[in-house]
């Protein structure tokens, strides 16, 4: 457990003390567990892995409040994590909407980032862009507005032994790869009082009517840090406009990985691939 912005986070933790740190971001409805393969690679491979349960998620602290799952306060979050391991730069990680709060960090903290490891989720600028005028974003996207329902979304996901919530891990081309024990372990999680609307309120925050309805995503500035982006061409949730557009909006070295039949839980599905592209990012530049 650490402390951070005001909160207590737990985190998985390995790797040496004095390694290169990486932080790694898991998305909904998911936990730090997401990254197990990932923590396990990169700590054989000398770095000092963390990844911790976000705000709201697994045995973090879990703030009542829409208000309190805006994007500041997620990146701050993860500034705080950084400094409670007296460190002042870091590898960043993210995938879903860990990915989006990787984007943010590495475009309000250029200082703390030393690279940038997207999974899934292109540059938000793109991201909104292409919600705005593509046609296929916009028809992926659309389960956006149930989980922007307060109550109804919680009603949906929530039904008996939370199936509904358990059937997006099997969305895509590859419906078996996030093991049996995972889902329920992240289900379970979010069974608890409370826990499945604060994962819903990282959407009503940021992508609500009160957060101008994906607008804000406009706000992440180009990103100065080496940049990696991988991203299934199967994801079910995130298409490829945006995609080929996130070159535009990075300034430092930019690749782009595409990982030909592959969905939107890379992590599971192409650990390797994963836990090579972050490892390339902790040699030396």
């Amino acid at each position: 457990m650490v402390q951070a912005n005001g909160l207590r986070f737990r985190a998985m933790v390995d790797g040496p003390a004095d390694g290169e740190m990486f932080i790694l971001l898991h998305g909904f409805p998911e936990g730090a567990e997401s990254w197990t393969k990932q923590v396990d690679a990169l700590a054989k491979a000398g770095h000092l892995a963390v990844a911790p349960d976000l705000r709201g998620y697994g045995l973090s602290d879990a703030p009542e409040g829409v208000e309190n799952y805006a994007i500041d306060h997620l990146v701050e979050d993860v500034a705080g994590i950084i400094k409670s391991f007296g460190r002042s730069q870091v590898h960043v990680a993210g995938h879903d909407w860990g990915a989006l709060v990787a984007w943010f960090f590495a475009s309000r903290h250029p200082e703390m980032t030393k690279t940038l490891t997207a999974l899934s989720v292109a540059h938000p600028a793109a991201l909104a862009e292409a919600s705005r005028v593509d046609d296929e974003q916009r028809e992926k996207s659309r389960y956006v507005a149930l989980f922007l329902e307060e109550g109804k979304a919680e009603h949906v996901l929530a039904d008996e032994d939370s199936r509904r919530l358990r059937a997006m891990f099997a969305l895509g081309p590859n419906p078996d790869a996030v093991p049996r024990s995972v889902v329920d372990h992240f289900a379970r999680s979010l069974s608890r009082p409370g826990r499945l609307t604060a994962a819903l309120n990282y959407y009503r925050a940021n992508l609500g009517a009160g957060g101008g309805a994906w607008a804000a995503l406009t706000q992440v500035l180009k990103i100065a840090a080496p940049t990696t982006l991988l991203w299934g061409d199967q994801d079910p949730a995130l298409g490829r406009r945006a995609v080929e557009a996130t070159a535009g909006h990075v300034e430092g070295a930019y690749e782009l990985v595409i990982l030909d039949g592959a969905g939107h839980w890379l992590q599971f599905e192409r650990p390797g691939e994963v836990s090579r592209a972050l490892t390339r990012a902790g040699q030396p530049h």
